[in-house]
């Protein structure tokens, strides 16, 4: 993947070496590169840096180095890249990095196994009871009636078969544990390959293992998945592990859970606020084993991320972009100019499809219509849309191409000149086979000045903005069923920003779409499909 010209400018003459910047104390490995010249100053003073900075091309941070404004207007014009070894990019103003055409890159990767390892520790952990028996042996009790879980021929369930979730998978099947996951976003394929039985729904999942570990992103959609409700539903003496971010599985109904005697041991890495306070409620419940957010503290994982931190930005400096983008730089002026509002439209589309139909191992843009410009950055938006909070990355204009082939997304672009319903027309499909079965989802949409406007569902014209929340319901032709579900809605006081119906013919399928002011709890949602009007109700959020 090459970088667009508004991304990276030409590398110098060859005769000036390009220049890197190591501010902060990391293990670079290898600094002798043809063509580079690479300054490793560990722990650098912010002044010095500020000093020193627009002498360079390139500036390599860990979590010390605050890259506010200060610091990215002090490094001129001559700085492309900012690299951030590890994870986490919260020292980095990304917006404003963006904004001023800089890209920023991180090395995620590097702490996959390392992560995965401390999951199963936790595990084992947990399993046999060692920090309830460290305590009471520190405690001068010597306690040897505790007994313990073996995990062979347990099963654990994973939420988010991801590339640390994958690593689990493998460890636990080494254990002799059998491996239930929980992933819409992951193709079939993947799930065949590691040997992971696929669960349908979370609730599936829950009701049959024995022990529970996730391994998500934290976003709207992951942040207290795992509550008091979702606890219940797992078996009685469970195990739960939560090593991957604070607030996935919620702390208090954690708490309780233990306390209860539900559960029969816990694990966790991580907590919502960091370092917690001394009175925080993990720091007293019982069958809990905790440690400080060690994930990625390993030695071999340290070594790991100052070499691929300083790999991937040499890679940048050259052009090539398709590893560890975290933001995605301002487009020229001109492709904003006469796409800005496809662009926008592309990405809903994608975003729509991914709520729709998640998991997809075929994805296909059809563009109908003369466009102002190229329009391949619009198959780029509906990729970043699609695959937003479904991977490990958060996706964007340059990254989102490589992301989907990791997925294991095939992409087809198609071109038609006529476009019968309006002047132009973005129309994205996405397929997955699951066995036998296809299920196939088309959303298309239109741009009238710079607004983008939604016109298919499936099979079916629509006109609607693309905004908040929208209910998508589907029934027979008949008269009752929109009165009857905005009544339902009014009882709840959620209010109908706009309505679009459609249909395939008189006294046939019809479908509906009503635009929300707010969500809907899943009980909610469960309520209007179970309405005698109506078939099917999805809601999705743009």
């Amino acid at each position: 993947m090459t970088a667009p010209d508004s991304v990276l400018a030409a590398p110098p003459p060859a005769s000036d070496p390009l220049r890197v910047l190591i501010c902060d104390e990391m293990n670079p490995g290898q600094l002798d590169f043809a063509g580079f010249q690479i300054d490793y100053q560990g722990n650098m003073d912010r002044a010095e840096t500020l000093r020193r900075l627009p002498e360079y091309d390139a500036l390599i941070t860990r979590s010390r180095t605050r890259v506010d404004r200060e610091l990215i207007d002090a490094a001129g014009p001559r700085l492309k890249v900012i690299g951030r070894g590890g994870v986490g990019v919260d020292n980095i103003d990304l917006d404003y990095a963006s904004l001023r055409g800089l890209l920023v890159l991180n090395a995620p990767e590097s702490n996959n196994v390392s992560a995965a390892e401390l999951a199963v520790t936790h595990l084992m952990a947990a399993a046999r009871g060692l920090s309830r028996s460290d305590a009471r042996t520190r405690a001068g009790e010597w306690d040897r009636k505790f007994l313990g879980l073996e995990l062979k021929d347990r099963t654990l369930g994973i939420v988010g078969l991801g590339r640390i979730g994958s690593i689990v998978a493998d460890r636990a099947q080494g254990l002799r544990m059998h491996v239930v996951a929980f992933d819409p976003y992951v193709p079939e394929s993947k799930f065949e390959r590691l040997g992971v039985e696929r669960a349908a729904t979370l609730e599936e999942l829950l009701t049959r293992v024995d022990a529970l570990t996730v391994h998500t992103p934290l976003t709207e959609e992951t942040n207290g998945m795992i509550g008091a409700a979702q606890l219940a539903l797992l078996k009685k003496d469970a195990i739960v592990v939560n090593a991957a971010r604070g607030g996935i599985v919620d702390e208090r109904a954690l708490v309780d859970a233990l306390h209860s005697g539900h559960l029969f041991a816990a694990g966790v890495d991580v907590f919502v606020d960091e370092p917690p306070t001394p009175d925080h409620i993990f720091l007293s419940a019982p069958n809990l084993s905790i440690t400080a957010h060690l994930g990625a503290n390993t030695r071999e994982a340290q070594e790991r991320v100052g070499a691929e931190i300083v790999s991937r930005v040499l890679d940048a400096l050259h052009g090539d972009v398709s590893k560890g983008a975290v933001n995605a730089p301002a487009l020229d002026a001109k492709t904003l100019e006469a796409l800005g509002g496809y662009l926008t439209l592309g990405e809903k589309l994608g975003r729509i499809l991914t709520q729709l139909l998640p998991g997809a191992q075929d994805i296909e843009v059809t563009f109908r219509g003369e466009f102002p410009a190229d329009p391949a950055p619009v198959v780029t938006a509906a990729l970043v849309g699609y695959l937003s909070g479904s991977t490990d990355e958060t996706p964007n204009m340059i990254n989102a191409r490589a992301l989907a082939r990791e997925r294991g997304l095939n992409l087809a672009v198609r071109e038609e000149s006529d476009s019968p319903d309006y002047q132009t027309e973005v129309i994205v499909t996405v397929k997955r086979q699951t066995g036998e079965k296809t299920r196939t989802r088309t959303v298309g949409g239109t741009v009238f000045g710079r607004s983008p406007r939604l016109t298919r569902l499936r099979d079916y014209r629509v006109e609607l903005d693309p905004e908040g929340y929208i209910l998508i319901a589907s029934n027979q032709d008949k008269p009752g069923a929109v009165a009857k579900l905005s009544n339902l809605l009014g009882t709840w006081g959620v209010n109908i920003a706009g309505m679009a119906l459609g249909r395939a013919e008189k006294g046939g399928q019809a479908l509906f779409t009503l635009t929300l002011d707010d969500g809907l709890t899943p009980e909610q949602l469960q309520a209007i499909r179970d309405l005698d009007v109506i078939d099917s109700a999805f809601l999705v959020r743009v």
